[in-house]
């Protein structure tokens, strides 16, 4: 018997955090790309995300293909408006950084 997927999104689901861009390597060459409006060399990328040669090349492919950043960092942005609603509620005792401890 198959089940059935929810018929709607759920509220934390955020569908646009793709993996092909989530990866950390590939945000971090995201990042580093955007975050430098003059550009940088293949060198200085590199050693801005501490990746080999072969690394680099290979994850600057597999972005090529996808031109998905500006969506992504749009779900992102979500992400973060949605975890600062949920730090305006009053801390309760033990609470971490909006974690409450297991159990023991």
């Amino acid at each position: 018997m198959k089940t059935r997927a929810p018929s709607s999104e759920g509220r934390f689901a955020y569908e646009g955090l793709d993996r092909v861009i989530h990866e950390r390597a590939r945000l971090s060459v995201l990042t580093s790309l955007i975050s430098s409006p003059k550009g940088v060399t293949f060198g200085e990328l590199k050693q801005l995300c501490s990746l080999t040669d072969g690394n680099l090349s290979r994850h600057l492919r597999v972005l090529e293909e996808a031109r998905i950043y500006l969506e992504y960092l749009s779900t992102l942005e979500q992400v973060v408006r949605d975890a600062a609603k949920g730090t305006k509620e009053e801390p309760t005792p033990g609470m971490v950084r909006g974690l409450v401890p297991a159990r023991a």
